[in-house]
């Protein structure tokens, strides 16, 4: 296991997303861009695959304790950080992803009036298929002479 390996499971069980991870990387004065972090965690395959060298990982971690812990000053509790982190991606999918999509367009707004449907309309019923017309009779003997 390497270090972008690491690093990739911290991410996803903190639940962070990028914008975090370059947050908690300042907090140690460790300036890293958004490019440079989606490249360790590229696949191997990639070509933009960068390796996550120790340093970065080293203040990756002096950081992140820095973020759930706080400083000696204003110290803090891990899981209300942990929570709060959550919450936020949960408002952000249900900006996102609404529940209310009633149309292709997006959600149905109150002003709007219900879309008229057929009451009369009768089911949709497929067509019988067409029986093939005998244009004249062929009589195949399969290569056997008659007697």
């Amino acid at each position: 296991m390497n270090n972008n390996d690491i690093f990739k499971k911290l991410r996803v069980a903190l639940q962070l997303r990028d914008e975090q991870i370059i947050e908690i990387l300042q907090l140690v004065d460790f300036r890293m861009s958004k490019a440079e972090l989606g490249a360790l965690f590229r696949n191997v395959d990639h070509p933009n695959y960068m390796e996550c060298g120790d340093q970065v990982l080293r203040n990756f971690l002096n950081g992140l304790v820095i973020h759930l812990r706080g400083t000696k000053e204003n110290p803090k509790n891990a899981m209300d950080v942990i929570n709060q982190n959550r919450e936020a991606i949960q408002a952000s999918e249900k900006n996102r992803f609404p529940k209310d999509l009633n149309t292709k367009n997006g959600p149905v707004s109150k002003n709007q009036p219900e879309p008229k449907t057929k009451t009369t309309q009768k089911p949709f019923k497929k067509p019988a298929p067409k029986k093939p017309e005998i244009v004249e009779k062929v009589k195949f003997n399969n290569g056997k002479k008659k007697k």
